[in-house]
């Protein structure tokens, strides 16, 4: 359970406070007893394994950064088999905000649990709208396509996907790519991204929906701006 005095130092802006209150949620993940503020976006990016979701989460992270907006991320990384918890390939990755003071990280481990995230993710990211920022992310762990869990904590999920996926994406137009409400090809400076491209145009409208398609390099930042205004637009448009 969260002390109450946890709680109100969460509110209040303060960081240790803030670890602390992870901990107890994953401590006691059934835990039910924070706030969501509504009007702090939650924004999750998954996709299968090796696609960037990380690179690409930090590249967001830096845009919005330089837009003066406070971020925080909840990213579920795959379990240790010896310890269970979290092998960090996600946080390594966002090493880039290390020390800033706008930008706080906290990396769970998914302990097995299926469905791309883990028990404690919804109520810490619930736990990081009541903090002071503008936006929070959750990044799953690398997903196949029933792992469909994040549509549950995230206002708008992003999809991301590579190259050479673009048979896959056929097979799955159920699950994963069923949900999404943003379709990102990362790594789109490879020869291949066009037929992911088709592959992805053919299945984003069905259902009456007319779901955008964005091609990003996030290694280089390339398409990133276009990308972080798509998601202000769609959370604008759903608020």
């Amino acid at each position: 359970m969260i002390d109450p005095n946890t709680l109100k130092a969460v509110r209040e802006g303060d960081l240790r406070a803030l670890a602390r209150a992870i901990s107890s949620i994953e401590r006691s993940p059934d835990t039910r007893q924070v706030e969501r503020n509504l009007s702090v976006p939650i924004i999750g990016i998954t996709g299968p394994p090796g696609v960037g979701k990380s690179t690409l989460a930090n590249a967001l992270i830096k845009a919005l950064r330089a837009d003066s907006r406070r971020v925080g991320v909840v990213a579920v990384d795959p379990s240790s088999p010896i310890t269970g918890g979290a092998l960090l390939g996600d946080r390594i990755r966002m090493q880039d905000h290390i020390g800033d003071a706008g930008v706080f990280i906290r990396s769970m481990a998914a302990r097995g649990k299926l469905g791309g995230l883990s028990d404690a993710t919804r109520e810490t990211a619930h736990l990081l709208t009541a903090f002071d920022f503008d936006i929070v992310l959750v990044e799953t762990v690398g997903v196949g396509q029933s792992e469909v869990d994040v549509m549950d904590v995230a206002d708008l999920v992003v999809l991301v996907v590579a190259p050479g996926w673009g048979d896959q994406i056929q097979a799955d137009k159920a699950g994963i790519v069923e949900i999404a409400d943003l379709f990102v090809i990362n790594k789109a400076d490879r020869d291949d991204a066009a037929a992911v491209r088709r592959a992805l145009n053919e299945v984003a409208g069905t259902g009456g929906r007319n779901r955008p398609v964005l091609e990003t390099v996030a290694t280089t930042g390339q398409g990133v701006s276009e990308l972080l205004a798509t998601i202000d637009g769609l959370v604008a448009e759903s608020s």
